[in-house]
């Protein structure tokens, strides 16, 4: 772990205009690569809002951002996103089969460097338990968890540094979300020494799984408590 953190979020902060009301309040966090952190905490308490405004998906009201001991400039911000991925409850997809969707960041200007590899998204839907006819399949038939299988590959096979989930598997059966959970951990030991990850969570068995920090957040303020043990033998590791 070296002393420069990947992401630094420096006094934070975000404010609902229309009512007046501050949805979180100064923050200030720091992300190193190894970091595994899980957030727990009640309902409409800010965890969304703080992990929307690390991935600079909403404007801020105060603070910084902050990625490998620089601040992150308006025109950065694409570039930014590139590193640091941000994963909903529910994802977005688009008509077309599995695969389509794969290919559709490689049609945004920020990834026009890079190029689909099916061998690979094949190889992360096998990890997910998904088999060979998985990418040909109707996205518009995809089950929820198949969904969310699905978004993840679309995130994983662009090798982010960071990512950023927002209970990706809350509405999930038991068997998608251990699928989410396996391709999250494999993913983070294929490279434990650049990556990190935060995992919003109403489970704390689960937080515990995927997690060596633990915070939580209540009224819009985070706070670190003791560190949650990590439960990996569930999953077999």
């Amino acid at each position: 772990m070296t002393d420069v953190p990947l992401v630094l979020a420096d006094s934070i902060v975000r404010r609902d205009a229309l009512r007046g009301q501050t949805l979180l309040q100064p923050t200030t966090f720091v992300l190193h690569a190894g970091d595994r952190v899980a957030i727990t905490g009640p309902s409409g308490s800010g965890k969304s809002v703080f992990l929307r405004a690390l991935a600079l998906l909403d404007p801020l009201d105060a603070g910084r951002i902050m990625w490998r001991g620089a601040a992150v400039e308006r025109a950065a911000i694409p570039r930014y996103r590139r590193h640091v991925a941000y994963i909903r409850q529910r994802p977005a997809v688009l008509d077309g089969s599995v695969e389509d969707n794969l290919r559709y960041p490689f049609e945004l200007r920020a990834y026009r460097d890079v190029r689909f590899d099916r061998v690979r998204a094949a190889s992360l839907a096998a990890e997910a338990g998904r088999g060979d006819d998985f990418l040909d399949k109707r996205a518009s038939e995809l089950s929820g968890g198949e969904a969310q299988i699905a978004a993840l590959i679309r995130v994983l096979q662009l090798a982010p540094d960071v990512l950023l989930l927002d209970e990706p598997t809350a509405s999930l059966d038991p068997q998608s979300s251990r699928a989410i959970e396996a391709l999250v951990h494999a993913w983070f030991d294929a490279d434990p020494g650049r990556r990190a990850s935060i995992w919003v969570s109403h489970d704390p068995a689960q937080a515990a799984r995927m997690s060596k920090r633990h915070l939580t957040m209540r009224a819009g303020v985070l706070d670190e408590t003791t560190a949650a043990a990590p439960a990996r033998q569930e999953l077999g590791q």
